[in-house]
């Protein structure tokens, strides 16, 4: 391979991981990871609220739901887990507030 070519190659994969990491490409990511989980919590909470973590792991986005649980005055959390890979999200079982204390503004 030319010492242009390689060089090229490097300065191409370059810009395209500078655009992945974007300010822009990390809101698109929350509001994917946001609007999937709550896709997937729907019927299980009254008005939910989720906060995203804004990069989550190599694999996987990450976000906490919480709200009034569906049919019952307790307010619950979940968890919820977004696969990067196939845009799907799962959620975890209903947690009660006194298992996990969360917060949401």
């Amino acid at each position: 391979m030319s010492r242009f070519t390689l060089v090229f190659a490097m300065a191409f994969a370059t810009s395209a991981t500078a655009y992945a990491s974007s300010d822009t490409a990390w809101a698109d990511f929350a509001k994917d990871v946001s609007t999937k989980c709550l896709e997937a919590a729907k019927g299980s909470l009254e008005k939910p609220s989720v906060v995203v973590d804004p990069f989550g792991t190599e694999s996987y986005g990450v976000a906490i739901l919480n709200g009034k649980a569906v049919g019952a005055d307790a307010r619950v959390s979940y968890l919820c887990v977004y696969n990067k890979q196939d845009k799907t999200a799962q959620i975890g079982s209903e947690l009660p507030a006194d298992k996990l204390g969360v917060t949401i503004p």
